[in-house]
């Protein structure tokens, strides 16, 4: 087969056509993405994401590679397939594929793409909410927080934890793009919208991820001179994926020690923060088939019927996908840690730790759908270059 392209295509038009599979793939996926955070029924989405796969598995074999690549390639692909193969779940080999369509791209026209994109496409959802087309503006209910009938914005997208999820996303990439520039007055700007839709939302995960993210980032805006020094970059290993990982582990500790004969017992500060957090620990235990989310039941490699859904993102990785897969997925996000250091790229670190942290709670990146996780275009691109040995470039 590369022989047969070789013959058909020089290496420039293998990067034009291989970019040109990757945008199709990358646009559908957002597109996805905005109709799944609508309030749009659609069902076939694991058909139009194997269409997707098809394209950036496409764009990979027109790209040109070297026999140790290839190696690397075949490997990632057999890893990935034998997760797919016990338990039924194809994700990581589609974002695999994906992250290793991005290789040739331009990270910052792709950065922006996908943020316009979001942008057009919220904006959409909110004009028929507030048009009165599809979905509410505002939704009262009991959220389980002591108060019966709360009202809190929405703006059609379902759930108001989704909309400040979705401005949360937005903040991240406006940082990534344009944040080591900015002014302080774009900077004031975004935080006063961001305080209007944490007013509104009340959503008090995103609230605590979106203002901490912003507080580091005019930290990194006003001493630029920080990207230089090692700390920065030792403390993100530390927080992620060793803090991350550490946390998780010991919420399906806890969980377990709380309901179970096993596991360890659960401190009174865990038990409070708990209740805190909406039983988010409690639920790793009552909220799946067979209380899959406890430590005991996580497997070196998950098996069928892992399909419950529950907050705590990382706790999500090892039950999902294994503990094997959740290993190297930390490996590889301190491989993107690494990167960023030898490239002195603080932003892409301070996406991958509000990121990272942010996923300690909630589980919104850990889904099959790619258009969530703008970030993976990050890691892509710079995993890629790892493996080219083509880091400072």
């Amino acid at each position: 087969m590369t022989y047969m392209i070789n013959r058909i295509l020089s290496e420039e038009n293998r990067k034009k056509y291989s970019q040109i599979l990757f945008y199709v793939a990358l646009s559908i996926e957002l597109f996805l993405m905005i109709l799944e955070k609508s309030e749009i029924l659609f069902e076939y989405e694991s058909y139009v994401f194997r269409v997707t796969f098809l394209l950036t598995f496409l764009a990979v074999i027109i790209m040109k590679h070297d026999r140790k690549q290839w190696v690397v390639i075949a490997v990632i692909w057999c890893f990935t397939t034998l997760c797919y193969r016990l338990s039924g779940k194809n994700d990581l080999l589609r974002i695999a594929t994906f992250m290793m369509a991005t290789r040739d791209i331009d990270l910052k026209k792709a950065m922006k793409y996908s943020f316009f994109v979001s942008i057009a496409g919220f904006l959409v959802i909110a004009a028929l909410a507030l048009f009165g087309f599809l979905g509410d503006v505002v939704l009262i209910a009991d959220y389980g927080r002591g108060i019966a009938d709360e009202s809190r914005l929405v703006l059609g997208f379902g759930h108001p934890n989704t909309l400040l999820g979705c401005v949360y996303v937005l903040v991240l990439m406006w940082l990534w793009i344009y944040g080591e520039n900015a002014s302080l007055i774009k900077y004031g700007l975004v935080i006063i919208l961001s305080i209007l839709f944490s007013l509104l939302t009340r959503s008090r995960t995103g609230i605590l991820m979106l203002f901490m993210t912003l507080a580091i980032a005019l930290i990194l805006r006003i001493t630029k001179n920080l990207k230089s020094y090692k700390l920065p970059y030792i403390i993100s290993f530390m927080v992620t994926p060793v803090f991350c990982m550490t946390t998780a582990v010991f919420a399906g500790l806890c969980a377990e020690g709380e309901y179970t004969t096993g596991g360890i017992g659960i401190p009174v500060w865990v038990w409070r923060m708990d209740v805190a957090l909406n039983y988010r620990i409690s639920n790793l235990y009552y909220s799946v088939p067979e209380h899959g989310g406890i430590a005991s039941n996580w497997k070196l490699f998950a098996g069928r019927g892992a399909d419950g859904y529950f907050d705590m993102g990382w706790v999500r990785l090892f039950y999902w996908y294994g503990i094997v897969p959740t290993v190297l997925i930390a490996v590889a996000v301190a491989l993107v840690i690494y990167v960023c250091y030898k490239k002195k790229d603080i932003w892409s670190v301070l996406i991958t730790l509000s990121v990272s942290v942010y996923t300690i709670i909630e589980a919104t990146f850990v889904s099959r759908y790619i258009g969530r996780a703008f970030y993976l275009l990050i890691a892509g691109v710079y995993l890629c270059s790892l493996f080219k040995g083509k880091i400072d470039e």
